[in-house]
């Protein structure tokens, strides 16, 4: 049951303007007020916030002091209100909104985050709801003032919901009022296995991952999933992506390569572009000013100033991948997807709300000849990126980077070129750098022990003007998005929202334009009949034991390739090869490991070894005698090569599959898919009568293009190597640097190429992006 209240003024208003705001109170514990030409407010009564009225308009006592103040008036321009708050806020305030919470799910029960306990007992014995807030949860809001947190996974939309609903009440009634905004990494990526019926919700949206919208070429569609996104997001209770990661992919056997948006630096320029437009802008009625609004998500672009040339393919997540490298002189070329795209916005917002520098030292970049991971760099985030391209938005390290690291290999702290310092001393150097807030530090004493040494430095009006400097940026990213007046959500609303029809079929076209065909030999595909389905076999696809990125085991197994129901909507499966038209044989790119190797340490090594893309047994006989970048407390040598060391790819099965299928099938058609998140060298293509590359689709869209329902429109957003040699000697920080792999029909699989079923794609697309 809904009751409209009304103020005490109100015959007052009548009588004279007529009335301009009415209110409800929802199931949910929370008010709502509306009115004619101002904002809607959100509040809860029982967190002490009071209604202010001035000229017949409501605004909230947010500080419960009687009197509209400037930063409460949401009349007044956003930066105006940040100013002002900057300046009520006590340090301690503002030394909680410098922290960004460690990673959050809701409801929060364990998983590789950790456990969590609800009045001080595991959430599965608590009897609490999902959406209740985790004993560790209410300490970092309270205790830390903490207002930025990281979610990661969510029960429901509805759940979630309720989970923002509960926060902001709690916060709402403390000091300032200034709400929680809520962060999330990429969360729209598929499985394979979900099946799309055109029509049927979901629990959100499923896309392309970005190497699969960079397949797309096309920035207009970047730019919808983006407002798409943005919706999903706010209805989750996100206000912050951290995202898009706009690193330009220039080392293939990067680990992370698979969530950027490629290796050309004018198509990363522009998607870039596209996206944060997406993300941050609001039209129509969800606009507050300035293209800004309850529509808009802020874009955390990362990571400054790019993380692509990491030295060997090594992911700096880990001491042995802290180095990125610049053997071709191109740092600027690594900038521009920032200056150009992120920077340069089409849209009113202007520029990306935010950045988070990579863990990376980059080597050689710092005039001074200080090397030290980019959060803890002055040149990188002072001298560069808020002086030389005014930058003026909010920094934020990238995630543990304060937190000491116990080994070369070991998934903890990244205080890469500040090891020997303590931890509130790391705090201190990211503070005379120029960042805003720390990534995965729920604790602010460490911030507090940096402010009485900057206090003890420069003086308290430095260390006073230094905080509120950072806290006027914190602060301009919740009231451009009316956090300040609505943080509240509608549960019933969430739902309808997050994952709709209308949104679950623009996500499954984008997949259908991300799947890349590079082979077609005599026209195999479309593989239809207008009469009798054809018959298809299917070998099982087999996942050997793996480590994932965070060292976490996946055991061995067997799995049907599609699930029988699916399969059959388009042909006769048949489990003997000889019954078979033709041959579906679904494939992972090589993995070969991170390039380090504890074992190969225990034998005498340095630990280091080579990243492989290739299926076969791979031994580096081309690599650096000697690597350019190197040295650690914890190491002997400050040599990271690995020149001469072999490595065995964990898939090799893979490419015998194709190879068997291959034999098995004989003359008759083999169509091998290969998922992948970057550049591999396609061994099994002479096995293959057609290849379709995929960056992360559902199965069904694979089905949809082999059968003739879509035709490929897709073009590669990276080169692929000839092999290994090529992989080797080109340079880490050079885009299009690589002898490609040619196949037995002629065609180089190099940048930008592609075939739909009249032959190679030669269109608009290609002549603007090709290199």
């Amino acid at each position: 049951m809904k009751r409209i209240f009304l103020p005490l003024s109100f015959l007052v208003l009548a009588s004279c303007a007529g009335p301009k705001w009415s209110e409800i109170s929802t199931d949910d514990g929370f008010n709502v007020i509306t009115q004619k030409k101002g904002q809607t407010l959100g509040y809860s009564s029982a967190s002490g916030v009071a209604i202010l009225e001035d000229k017949g308009y409501a605004f909230k006592d947010m500080n419960r002091n009687g009197v509209l103040d400037p930063y409460e008036d949401w009349r007044l321009p956003a930066a105006e209100r940040a100013a002002d708050l900057a300046q009520r806020l006590s340090i301690e305030e503002i030394a909680g909104m410098m922290l960004y919470s460690s990673h959050q799910s809701v409801p929060s029960g364990g998983g590789m985050f950790g456990g969590a306990t609800y009045e001080g007992k595991p959430y599965a014995q608590s009897g609490a709801q999902a959406s209740d807030l985790s004993d560790a949860q209410k300490k970092f809001l309270t205790d830390d003032n903490l207002r930025a947190v990281l979610v990661t996974t969510v029960e429901s939309p509805a759940v979630a919901a309720r989970w923002n609903n509960n926060m902001q009440m709690l916060v709402e009634g403390m000091g300032h009022g200034v709400p929680v905004n809520i962060s999330s990494d990429p969360r729209h990526e598929t499985s394979a296995t979900a099946e799309y019926n055109y029509g049927a919700g979901g629990e959100i949206s499923h896309w392309p991952t970005s190497l699969g919208l960079a397949a797309t070429f096309d920035p207009a569609l970047v730019e919808e999933f983006g407002q798409i996104a943005s919706q999903e997001y706010r209805a989750l209770g996100i206000a912050t992506a951290l995202s898009p990661q706009i690193d330009l992919a220039t080392e293939p056997r990067w680990t992370r390569f698979y969530g950027t948006f490629g290796e050309s630096p004018e198509l990363d320029t522009d998607m870039a572009r596209a996206y944060v437009d997406g993300f941050q802008t609001s039209t129509g009625k969800a606009e507050i000013a300035d293209g800004w609004g309850y529509n808009s998500v802020n874009a955390m672009v990362k990571h400054w100033p790019s993380g692509g040339p990491e030295e060997g393919g090594r992911d700096a997540h880990y001491n042995y991948g802290k180095y990125a490298v610049y053997p071709g002189g191109e740092f600027e070329t690594h900038l521009k997807p920032f200056t150009e795209g992120a920077f340069k916005l089409n849209g009113a917002t202007g520029m990306a709300s935010a950045v988070m520098p990579y863990y990376t030292i980059s080597t050689g970049v710092d005039p001074s000849g200080k090397n030290v991971g980019n959060s803890f760099s002055k040149y990188i985030i002072t001298d560069l990126l808020r002086e030389k391209y005014g930058y003026d938005g909010v920094v934020c390290t990238d995630w543990n980077i304060t937190y000491d690291n116990a080994g070369i290999d070991k998934f903890d702290g990244k205080c890469w070129g500040v090891e020997e310092l303590t931890v509130a001393q790391r705090h201190y150097e990211c503070l005379k750098a120029g960042v805003d807030q720390f990534g995965g530090n729920n604790d602010k004493g460490p911030v507090l022990e940096a402010y009485e040494m900057w206090v003890a430095e420069f003086g308290q009006e430095s260390a006073d003007e230094r905080f509120r400097e950072s806290a006027r940026r914190l602060l301009m990213n919740s009231f451009r998005t009316g956090l300040f007046e609505n943080p509240y959500l509608d549960p019933a609303v969430s739902a309808k929202t997050v994952g709709k029809p209308e949104f679950m079929e623009k996500g499954y076209q984008a997949q259908l334009k991300s799947v890349v065909m590079v082979k077609n030999s005599d026209s195999v595909l479309p593989m239809k009949s207008a009469e009798v389905k054809p018959k298809v076999y299917v070998p099982q696809r087999y996942f050997p034991q793996m480590v994932n990125f965070f060292g976490m085991v996946t055991p061995e197994r067997w799995e049907e390739t599609f699930a029988t129901e699916l399969l059959e909507k388009y042909y006769e499966p048949v489990s003997d090869p000889a019954e078979a038209d033709f041959a579906i044989v679904v494939i992972d790119a090589p993995t070969s490991g991170t390039g380090y190797s504890a074992e190969d340490v225990k034998k005498g090594g340095n630990g280091y070894i080579p990243i492989s893309l290739q299926y076969s047994d791979y031994t580096a006989e081309h690599a650096r005698e000697v690597s350019l970048a190197g040295g650690d407390r914890l190491e002997k040598s400050a040599n990271r090569s690995y020149k001469g060391k072999s490595v065995k790819t964990v898939n090799k099965t893979d490419l015998e599959t194709v190879v068997e299928t291959k034999k098995a099938m004989g003359d008759k058609p083999v169509i091998t898919v290969v998922n992948t998140g970057k550049p591999f060298v396609p061994e099994f293509e002479p096995y293959s009568d057609a290849i379709l590359v995929s960056f992360g689709c559902q199965n069904q869209a694979i089905l949809d293009l082999i059968s003739g329902a879509v035709e490929p429109s897709a073009l590669l957003p990276m080169q692929l190597p000839a092999n290994m040699k090529t992989v080797e000697l080109q340079k880490e920080d050079v885009p299009f640097d690589m002898e490609c792999y040619v196949d037995a029909d002629g065609n180089a699989y190099d940048f930008a190429f592609g075939l739909n079923w009249s032959g190679r794609i030669d269109d608009a697309r290609v002549k603007k992006y090709r290199k």
